[in-house]
């Protein structure tokens, strides 16, 4: 997990500023900073080692053909590749996206097909160059312009002063200098499903176990957040199932629903928990932090953010990788919206548009805090082999009136691995469980006046709270630039 700048064109930044960019991101990898320069382009790259962590430096280089690359992510299918391309390629570190440079070479554009990850990396042999970003979006990437050059960062802040648009990079596309901006990955619009129940929940459990086991690839201590609601519990029940010494973290404001829940789990499963109780005064001291992380000032997104933030920063003291349980809702009908849906197939569209829409809601929000902290967050729910199988299970099996509990199937799947009380949880936004829902709520309601509200819905701000307003101001002081604004996530747009 990294932060990646890179900028093409005839025009480039002197080294002090292109510093001065790359310096933006040094959150994203405290460890090492690394710099190259040619002709026509620049790559910088800021590195968080979790694998081969004393000989993983970046740029990637390959001197001898002069093909360079940053890469931000995992691969986690690298040990295969590498082992088909250590004939003919000699590799100089055991690091996973050492394999990008012999993959482009071999495949060019097509590489981004063999690649089972979450990432976002550029690549160029000095003439031409090559972006790309993973199939879901669970790494961030953006691209600007301006008159005289393309730029590529983790984060927009690096891009703030330099370029006069700046846009999201789509996920699941891939950018060559020579073909423009391509798709490479769809997901799949199934016309028929699996209908059997059995099969359905052996496979659920067989696919999710696999994702997990891939995910424990680090060279460094892996841990689980675990705020005692359904999803993450799952994936702490099966990560325990390999690591011995697992270490759990939760947080909450005293006598939390999540903190009792994640104590009991803990208990259950026999990890190493660890867990954080937090005051009204230490939300609100950082929030600015949150927002100038996040890049958001949507209201539902920073609230959630909040206790991200804090289990991040808890976490981060203990371990270097850390997995999630985001994806469960969006794939198995978790929301509460979603119960009133009737029709299987309208169910399932519902679900295909929100799983779209996570690349920059809730995967940007565990991105940003996790990185905030120089942690790495990974999400087993999203492994493109459990969205396939998720998406072609029967959609009938997912409406909450059928089984009188949203995400029946999950619970079903994983009951004998954890305590009955935490099966049948209801399910809680992480920001309702944790108990500081309405904490910034409150605090920016008595900051904006009515008056200052007034005017600033007269003047057409993109605010439709005092809340709102109030994270607004936070966030243009952050990023000034004109269209920074346009590229938050709101939840409200998945919604249909």
């Amino acid at each position: 997990m990294c932060g990646v700048l890179g900028i093409f064109g005839s025009n480039m930044p002197n080294s002090n500023d292109f510093q001065s960019m790359l310096s933006t991101l040094a959150h994203r990898g405290p460890d090492d900073v690394g710099v190259v320069q040619e002709n026509n382009f620049i790559l910088g790259h800021q590195r968080l080692a979790i694998v081969d962590v004393e000989g993983g430096h970046q740029p990637l280089s390959d001197s001898q053909r002069k093909l360079y690359g940053v890469c931000n992510g995992e691969i986690y299918n690298f040990q295969e590749i590498r082992d088909r391309l250590s004939q003919s390629y000699n590799f100089q570190s055991r690091v996973d996206s050492e394999i990008l440079l012999p993959l482009y070479e071999q495949l060019g554009s097509g590489l981004t097909s063999s690649l089972d990850g979450m990432f976002s990396f550029v690549i160029s042999d000095g003439q031409e160059f090559f972006a790309a970003r993973d199939r879901i979006g669970i790494k961030p990437l953006y691209y600007g312009t301006n008159d005289n050059n393309i730029f590529f960062s983790s984060e927009i802040k690096a891009l703030l002063e330099h370029t006069e648009e700046i846009k999201e990079f789509p996920n699941g596309y891939y950018y060559h200098s020579a073909q423009g901006l391509q798709p490479y990955y769809q997901l799949p619009e199934n016309q028929t499903f699996i209908q059997d129940l059995d099969t359905v929940l052996e496979k659920i459990r067989l696919t999710l176990s696999r994702s997990v086991d891939k995910r424990l690839m680090s060279d460094v201590p892996v841990g689980v957040f675990l705020s005692g609601g359904l999803d993450s519990s799952i994936i702490a029940a099966l990560m325990k199932q390999k690591v011995p010494e697992l270490h759990s973290f939760s947080v909450g404001v005293p006598n939390s629903p999540d903190l009792k829940a994640a104590r009991l789990v803990a208990e259950h499963l026999g990890t190493i928990h660890h867990e954080y109780i937090y005051t009204e005064e230490e939300v609100q001291a950082v929030l600015p932090k949150v927002i100038y992380y996040f890049e958001s000032f949507d209201p539902p997104m920073v609230r959630n953010a909040i206790p991200c933030y804090i289990v991040s920063q808890l976490a981060s003291q203990y371990v270097k990788v850390i997995l999630t349980g985001e994806g469960s809702d969006e794939l198995f009908a978790g929301y509460s919206y979603l119960e009133d849906y009737d029709d299987p197939r309208e169910l399932h569209q519902e679900l295909i548009a929100i799983v779209k829409g996570l690349h920059n809601l809730n995967l940007q929000r565990v991105d940003r805090m996790t990185m905030a902290h120089g942690l790495e967050g990974r999400v087993p729910f999203l492994d493109t082999d459990f969205i396939e199988l998720s998406l072609n299970i029967d959609p009938a099996l997912k409406l909450y009136k059928a089984f009188g509990i949203e995400k029946w199937l999950l619970r079903k799947a994983f009951e004998d691995l954890l305590p009955n009380e935490i099966v049948w949880r209801n399910k809680m936004e992480f920001a309702q469980g944790s108990a500081s829902s309405t904490m910034l709520e409150v605090h920016a309601n008595r900051n904006i006046s009515d008056a200052e509200f007034e005017q600033a819905r007269l003047q057409g701000l993109p605010v439709s709270t005092k809340e709102e307003l109030f994270y607004y101001r936070i966030f243009k002081s952050y990023f000034p630039h004109p269209n920074a604004a346009n590229l938050i996530g709101k939840w409200e747009r998945t919604l249909h």
